[in-house]
């Protein structure tokens, strides 16, 4: 797959950073180009089953950068987390800190080549076929699509090159000489940071708002369907669904028979418990290989 350095990082005036990545295109498509119109889709548990940095964390670990066991802890954290539903102040902080121990060091051709491959092999068959179908269908009235995730903006633009989408909005980590310095430029992609991204990425963009649509399964994303005009919650927590149906939004659910538990938590507290996770596998690896 051809690889693209375009990273805008865009700062609005309240200090709020967004960054997004945009996904070299072939030849026009057939549909007629509609440039003010556009839809944003959440990732975890909206567009694929799961969480994308627990999918990828598996993959690490296939690949013997951490035990298995470090992978179950983070999968029981990850029930906790959801059944609790806490993510506060606190969570956010200590998965910020845990996100600067993961990727220090990196080097973003490394992650992006384990994304590509760990995409295929386990997230790939968790996409949910019902929100790739309406993904596909702004595609066909001409519109561009764009992933909006809390995992790294690199990641987030594997998936929406495998999916061929437009591109994809998402945590912004510094990169100096090809490699993470371990800081973020800006705050994790989460909450209202969501609804701060698309509002500049539809400045930027020139896209009219009240035509774009946005997709998401979390009531933390409630900043974000209500910065559009067509928000509709897809596999929907109770706390969304109620929203959803007291202001009118359209409900889509891909879920069949009971609902399955999901894997999934906020993908901040889940970014800051994989995080934490790979980080201490990564340092014990490095030990067996000094040794």
């Amino acid at each position: 797959m051809a690889r693209t350095r375009k990273l805008t990082v865009s700062t609005d005036v309240h200090g709020h950073t967004a960054g997004w990545s945009e996904i070299p295109q072939g030849p026009p498509a057939t549909p007629t180009p509609d440039p003010t119109a556009a839809a944003f889709f959440d990732v975890d548990n909206t567009m694929m089953q799961g969480a994308s940095i627990y999918w990828f964390a598996r993959g690490l670990a296939a690949r013997k950068y951490f035990t298995t066991g470090d992978l179950a802890r983070f999968a029981w954290q990850q029930a906790k987390f959801r059944l609790l539903a806490t993510e506060h102040a606190g969570d956010m902080s200590q998965a910020k800190e845990a996100a600067l121990a993961f990727i220090e060091g990196w080097r973003v051709d490394d992650v992006e080549r384990l994304a590509e491959e760990i995409f295929d092999e386990l997230m790939a068959p968790r996409i949910w076929a019902g929100t790739r179908k309406l993904a596909q269908r702004h595609l066909d009235a001409g519109q561009r699509v764009w992933l909006v995730s809390a995992a790294p903006v690199e990641i987030g633009r594997v998936i929406a090159a495998r999916l061929g989408l437009t591109g994809a909005i998402g945590t912004v980590a510094e990169v100096v000489d090809g490699a993470y310095t371990g800081r973020l430029v800006g705050d994790l992609m989460h909450g209202p940071a969501k609804a701060e991204a698309v509002t500049q990425l539809g400045e930027v963009e020139g896209l009219d708002l009240s035509r774009c649509a946005a997709y998401s399964d979390s009531a933390n994303d409630l900043p974000m369907l209500s910065a559009v005009g067509h928000p509709v919650a897809i596999n929907p927590d109770g706390t969304l669904l109620r929203q959803a149906r007291e202001r009118g939004w359209e409900v889509r659910d891909f879920r069949t028979g009971r609902r399955a538990v999901k894997i999934a938590v906020p993908s901040t507290a889940a970014a800051g418990l994989v995080a934490g996770a790979v980080s201490a596998g990564l340092a014990l690896q490095r030990r067996r290989r000094a040794n």
